[in-house]
């Protein structure tokens, strides 16, 4: 997996600008505001087709314009693959490869395998279990088209079976056979993904720890719980058991939509007791065991985006992150950070020879 070349249009700061690459790591260095957070963020778009910052993408065109273009040159499993996402206000993305359109964009997931770690990853632990869930989602679906559809498929259920209870709610009646058919929708869709959710965690985790123990050394006892309803009881038991309350609050308040990741470090809540430098070693473990994860079921390694993740972390644990992509034959990596001599001295050990990109 290897970008050799990236041209941006009117993507939020730049107007226009082009970038060859030929090296495996690839270092964007420069102060704070000009634009090194897009670079790495018009990366990820091109894979995920959308913005890891801001999912809005009118709001990802750059002020003064009404459309923005990304279009990267890839080599895949050694066949060269071009990718060009656009966007123009009032009108739907366009994700093209190799000149021909998608006609569903969720296609495109899964052929240009890629990770992120960012400052930005601090939400998953501050933020609600939205958050959490859509990083379980994003993790699995990039490897599991049938999962993805299913959780797709399962959201527009879910938001159908809200409205209708707002609708039941406003108009004071009620049709018990109509929220029949959309609760056994949201059970046949649910049970598989709560099966898979349980099945890859119970497969991830051990990773995620081995990964958190090399980087601190073993100083913290660290886990992931999975929070489910369905660890209760039957999802169709439990969606018919709370009928009366979602009839009143008129929302579904039981079900998978609901599940939650608790982060912990030494048997605490790491939001509440970690420190700034052990919630970040977290973070980075979890995208660690993702770039593992990702390798052993794709065969190949992922491009890895590293922004500013060097702040906050001690030289040691910087090294030793470096050795563990070292050492995991990864594909390509980008980082960004505001200090040069803080990268070299980071990728001094580096097998490999960086390329420094000046951004003014």
């Amino acid at each position: 997996m290897f970008l050799n070349s990236l041209s941006i249009n009117n993507y939020k700061s730049f107007s226009s600008a082009k970038f060859n690459f030929d090296k495996k790591i690839n270092c964007f260095i420069g102060k704070n505001g000009v634009g090194k957070s897009n670079i790495i963020d018009s990366i990820y778009h091109l894979a995920f087709t959308k913005s890891y910052f801001n999912p809005y993408s009118n709001q990802n065109v750059k002020i003064g314009s009404d459309y923005f273009s990304i279009n990267g040159g890839f080599l895949i499993s050694e066949r060269k693959e071009e990718i060009l996402c656009s966007f123009k206000k009032g009108e739907k993305k366009s994700i093209k490869r190799n000149g021909k359109i998608y006609k569903k964009i969720s296609d495109h997931i899964g052929l240009i395998n890629l990770i992120i770690i960012s400052p930005h990853d601090q939400n998953l632990i501050i933020e609600g279990s939205e958050m959490r869930r859509k990083f379980i989602d994003s993790v699995i679906g990039q490897i599991d088209k049938v999962y993805l559809k299913r959780v797709i498929d399962y959201n527009k259920i879910l938001t159908q079976r809200n409205s209708l209870l707002k609708y039941f709610f406003i108009n004071k009646k009620f049709d018990q056979n109509t929220i029949e058919a959309y609760d056994q929708q949201l059970i046949s869709l649910g049970i598989p993904i709560y099966t898979e959710r349980n099945r890859f965690l119970k497969s991830f985790i051990p990773i995620f720890k081995k990964y958190y123990n090399n980087i601190s050394s073993g100083d913290d006892m660290v886990n992931i719980k999975y929070n489910s309803n369905l660890n209760e009881g039957s999802f169709s038991e439990i969606i018919r058991s709370n009928i009366s309350k979602d009839r009143f609050v008129q929302y579904t308040t039981k079900g998978i939509h609901k599940d939650d990741l608790e982060f912990l470090i030494d048997g605490n809540k790491i939001k509440n007791f970690g420190s700034q430098g052990q919630q970040k070693s977290f973070l980075v473990s979890l995208k660690l065991a993702q770039f593992e994860y990702y390798k052993e079921k794709l065969g190949s390694s992922p491009i890895v985006l590293l922004d500013d993740i060097f702040d906050k972390l001690d030289q040691d644990r910087v090294r030793q992150i470096v050795n563990i992509l070292e050492k995991n034959e990864f594909g390509q990596i980008f980082i960004t950070d505001t200090h040069k001599e803080r990268v070299e001295n980071a990728l001094k050990d580096s097998s490999n020879k960086e390329e420094i990109f000046n951004i003014e």
